[in-house]
């Protein structure tokens, strides 16, 4: 990554808009709204997610806006979350661009106590991002890498 000296107003207002989506995405899975996640990606989107980062092939690729309701409804089967975003990077090319972003992710089981659990996840986001005719940006590919996780009891 390169030291910026100089950023113009477009570059800036496209990386607010693109730090603004990664965000959104964040605040729809802890608010559980499918829809508004979805709403996020591209028509033709692709998301992959590899529950092991080191591994060469995804565990799941989804094709296509709509084949993402099903892991996003998925977050329904917790308690509670909470996406914590961290550090990111993007390199803009006209209207797209690339991105890494480090996230902290929460998951708390439904499960009543002595039972219930904490599962953290530590991810990055692989992105392509496009900016559409709208003039907004979206996601055009989203990459889920779980670098580790730990479950461990939680009480309330």
């Amino acid at each position: 990554m390169s030291p910026h000296t100089r950023v113009t107003p477009q570059e800036a207002a496209d990386r607010l808009a693109i730090r603004e989506l990664v965000d959104a995405y964040a605040h729809c899975a802890d608010r559980r709204d499918a829809k508004g996640q979805m709403a996020l990606f591209a028509e033709d989107t692709r998301f992959l997610v590899y529950m092991d980062a080191t591994a060469a092939e995804p565990t799941q690729e989804l094709n296509g806006r709509d084949s993402l309701a099903p892991v996003f409804d998925n977050l329904n089967t917790y308690q509670a979350t909470t996406h914590f975003n961290g550090q990111s990077t993007v390199t803009l090319d006209g209207d797209r661009a690339t991105g890494e972003s480090y996230c902290i992710a929460h998951h708390i089981s439904r499960d009543e106590p002595p039972q219930r659990t904490i599962m953290i996840a530590s991810i990055r986001y692989l992105d392509q991002f496009v900016k559409q005719a709208d003039g907004n940006w979206y996601f055009a590919e989203r990459r889920l890498m779980v670098d580790w996780t730990e479950t461990r009891p939680c009480s309330p």
